[in-house]
């Protein structure tokens, strides 16, 4: 199976793709240290090393979808162009996907928890809530299926709700 997490930074989607990977278990991708890498090798920030960031996740994805592992993609995944990336990548394996979007319903505790974070990605600065407001602006509607969290809620709840998704909603 490929999960696909979507969301805006700081929302919450890492902390549940994280509880996911150990629940499962299950490889998780995440594109911002693949694009973190990018610039630490010389890639210039004016180049598009998202949507290369994308594209090297996509491919380390399909190598662990290749050995039969389910695999985690965690990404804000704004636009449908992203979105039919992964569900392609799940047809061409003949796997079900599922997304899972997580929003934080409060934008208080949202703007705190950017603001504190400290996942220590080596050259990657974090976002500002300007930055993320901006995101929020392109972020574009869902055409499909999707588990939608609040990140408000009890972790343990919210993992639950996950691997019930997981179990019985997931589509191919």
């Amino acid at each position: 199976m490929l999960i696909v997490m979507a969301g805006l930074p700081g929302a919450g989607k890492s902390t549940v793709a994280e509880g996911l990977g150990r629940a499962l278990p299950a490889p998780l991708v995440s594109v911002d240290p693949v694009e973190a890498a990018l610039w630490r090798a010389g890639v210039g920030r004016d180049q598009p090393t998202g949507l290369a960031a994308y594209l090297v996740a996509e491919a380390v994805a399909d190598g662990v979808l290749a050995l039969g592992q389910d695999t985690i993609i965690d990404a804000v995944n704004a636009v449908e162009p992203a979105r039919a990336q992964w569900r392609d990548l799940a047809r061409r394996h003949g796997v079900p996907v599922a997304f899972i979007e997580v929003v934080c319903s409060d934008p208080v505790v949202h703007r705190y928890r950017l603001e504190h974070r400290k996942r220590d990605i080596e050259g990657f600065p974090e976002p500002t809530w300007d930055a993320v407001e901006c995101r929020r602006a392109e972020f574009e509607p869902w055409t499909g299926p999707r588990l939608l969290l609040d990140s408000i809620a009890d972790p343990a709840s919210n993992l639950a709700k996950c691997l019930d998704y997981l179990t019985s909603h997931a589509t191919r």
